[in-house]
């Protein structure tokens, strides 16, 4: 193993709710552990693409109680102690702090990327060349770096980055092929008008929500922004070589912290942030309708991911999840841009064009002793 690899770390932050697709994905199980669009969830498939630039010994996942024992099992090549459960939701900043002070403990100088768990990533090939990168971009530079994804249409779903279109042109950023930029600033997911000015601007990509720096670099920049975060960032650092005293710790601070992004505490606020291109077929999949960028769909737009069949039925979604041994076949007959879900306990049809209501069915369900099971 080179010296460069062996302090290369990453941290995949795991800790969704399971909201955005219920009833397939529930609050232990939610959109990263479940099987979507194959035999592995979207949380193997991010370890998958990163481990030939990470060592998977420095491959931390970021979870929460709920879900602990479901990602260890899924990862079971990965030691215990690099799957850490968060007592309680504070957010992404508490998530890399916590990230950034395991790290640290283990390698002073080493260079780390905080990944999400459940993107899709069409040309993995392309994405690793872009993280090694920005990996050795941000080990030679106090730089924060941002991956932004060049935008295809004006996405009110994304929080978008406004860069600088000339390429950065210091030594450190030609010895790389991708295209590095300063960013100006980060904008929250803007109203359709907005969205439009942005991509005929050409001075705006989507903020995927990746982000790559050193140990020296993110410490200084809680230190400087986040003190009450850098003080207990501090002190996990003194006890993360025991994982017994670390989540002692933790139980401890945890509910006393601030909750807040990443993004608001320590992206909007920092001067040293530059972004990389990322052209290598980025999807979110922030919902149900998404899926029909990613599977085959019949002569008449259904994507079926499951059995059946149809008359005089388009553009409808069908996704059967129930046990192998329930399912059986799915009859359509003149349904059109329908959500169709099944599992074994519950069904969902929803029209596509309300499928960001999901979100409030599952809260409501939630709110009921008679239903609370159907979204746990």
């Amino acid at each position: 193993m080179t010296e460069a690899r062996h302090k290369r770390f990453a941290i995949i932050m795991a800790g969704g709710r399971g909201e955005r697709f219920w009833p397939l994905s529930r609050e232990s199980t939610p959109k990263q552990l479940i099987r979507l669009l194959g035999d592995t969830s979207l949380l193997q498939e991010t370890v998958r693409r990163i481990q030939s630039v990470i060592p998977l010994e420095n491959i931390l996942v970021i979870t929460n109680e709920s879900q602990l024992k479901a990602v260890r099992r899924q990862l079971a090549q990965l030691p215990s102690a690099n799957v850490i459960a968060e007592p309680c939701g504070r957010d992404t900043c508490a998530a890399v702090a916590l990230g950034a002070a395991i790290v640290a403990q283990r390698c002073a100088d080493g260079v780390m990327a905080v990944l999400p768990a459940d993107h899709v990533i069409a040309q993995p090939g392309a994405f690793q060349k872009v993280l090694r990168d920005t990996m050795k971009v941000a080990a030679q530079n106090d730089v924060m770096v941002t991956i932004g994804i060049p935008a295809t249409e004006p996405s009110t779903a994304y929080g978008y980055i406004r860069f600088v279109k000339k390429k950065l042109q210091a030594r450190e950023y030609d010895k790389v092929a991708t295209s590095m930029h300063r960013v100006e600033r980060f904008v929250e997911k803007p109203n359709r008008s907005k969205a439009k000015r942005f991509i005929q601007s050409g001075h705006y990509y989507w903020n995927a929500g990746m982000f790559i720096w050193s140990v020296n670099t993110i410490v200084h920049a809680m230190e400087k922004h986040q003190p009450a975060m850098a003080k207990v960032m501090h002190e996990w650092i003194e006890c993360a070589g025991n994982p017994r005293k670390l989540k002692n710790h933790l139980l401890r601070a945890y509910p006393r912290i601030e909750k807040i992004s990443i993004d608001f505490a320590l992206m909007e606020k920092a001067s040293n942030v530059i972004m990389a291109q990322g052209a290598f077929g980025w999807d979110d999949l922030g919902s149900w309708t998404a899926l029909t960028r990613h599977v085959s769909q019949d002569a008449h737009g259904n994507a079926w991911l499951g059995q059946g069949v149809q008359i005089d039925s388009h553009q409808n979604i069908i996704f059967d999840g129930r046990h192998p041994k329930l399912r059986t076949p799915l009859a359509l007959v003149g349904v059109k841009e329908m959500i169709v879900v099944l599992t074994d306990d519950v069904c969902l049809l929803a029209e596509k064009s309300q499928d960001q209501k999901i979100k409030a069915m599952v809260q409501t369900l939630a709110r009921s002793s008679s239903t609370r099971h159907l979204v746990e």
